[in-house]
């Protein structure tokens, strides 16, 4: 049963005719008989009947004009109550981060005291994988590469947070330290760390050995950069490392590479729907400032 054609039959109760419903409904007469006819095909005992010129509910019809006042409220309540969910400003929200993402915005976020309830999860996934984590999560903070497809916005919201651009990491002993920066061939022939595939930073890396002409020796592959800043400060290869989001190590060195200029986007993903929660907007709002803090620079 359609609710407007309940909605018809509750008014021709209330106001005795089908002319007074029309006119309250702003809407034809014969477009209120007209309705009035499909909901009666999906009864099977009459609802109005015929008296004198006027038509009148019958007792099924009064019965079935009620029972639209219980589905009326049913779903006034309903909309209320998700008023009172989206405009709920502690409300708790959910926020999904890659491993380095998640170690530099986590903790500000929650040191904030003006933020409703955050509740944080690490999801260290494949680029390709980023957009279906919205399903799961209020908020995505997701990276990829400056040259990569870019999300799919005709069903997500994409909010950019920064740009990083990205740097060799060496270990402060290497022949390469004293230079300012390096070249694809300074670095083609050197043993490197490298995430798992289908990771973002593989690109650069295949883009390193394309411009060197020769493929690179790959040694380890590890994705968390606390992991891999340890190894190169023990000697065991050179990494590709974010400017700002990969922890300091005071036997490691950034470099940039002056050929071949690297960085990634890192953005926030969210369903267009989670938007409409004042909560959400407001841990959003946060995730910004954070990023544009003076202090938060890329460093090398």
């Amino acid at each position: 049963m359609d609710l407007h054609h309940l909605r018809l039959l509750r008014e021709l109760g209330d106001r005795g005719s089908v002319a007074a419903v029309a006119r309250a409904m702003h809407i034809t007469p014969s477009a209120v008989s007209q309705q009035l006819r499909s909901l009666q095909r999906s009864a099977r005992v009459p609802l109005t009947e015929r008296r004198g010129r006027r038509l009148v509910l019958t007792e099924a019809g009064r019965a079935l004009a009620g029972a639209a006042i219980e589905v009326a409220t049913a779903l006034d309540r309903a909309g209320r109550a998700v008023d009172a969910y989206l405009d709920d400003p502690a409300a708790p929200v959910t926020v999904a981060a890659f491993h380095s993402a998640g170690l530099t915005y986590f903790g500000p976020l929650l040191a904030r005291a003006d933020l409703p309830p955050v509740r944080c999860s690490d999801e260290d996934v494949a680029q390709a994988a980023f957009p279906a984590l919205a399903a799961d999560y209020d908020l995505v903070l997701a990276h990829r590469l400056a040259h990569s497809p870019p999300w799919p916005a005709d069903r997500l919201t994409v909010v950019p947070l920064v740009h990083e651009p990205l740097y060799v990491a060496l270990p402060a002993g290497h022949r390469l330290a004293t230079q300012e920066s390096l070249t694809a061939a300074d670095v083609a022939g050197e043993p490197w760390i490298c995430v798992h595939e289908g990771f973002p930073l593989e690109g650069v890396l295949t883009a390193v050995a394309a411009a060197a002409g020769r493929p690179l020796q790959i040694v380890h592959r590890v994705n968390e950069f606390t992991v891999v800043t340890a190894i190169v400060a023990a000697g065991g290869g050179l990494a590709l490392l974010p400017g700002y989001t990969s922890p300091p190590h005071p036997g490691v060195l950034l470099r940039p590479l002056a050929d071949l200029p690297a960085g990634r986007h890192i953005d926030v993903l969210t369903r267009p729907e989670s938007l409409h929660r004042v909560a959400v907007r407001t841990v959003l709002g946060a995730l910004r400032e954070i990023a544009a803090e003076p202090g938060r620079l890329p460093r090398a």
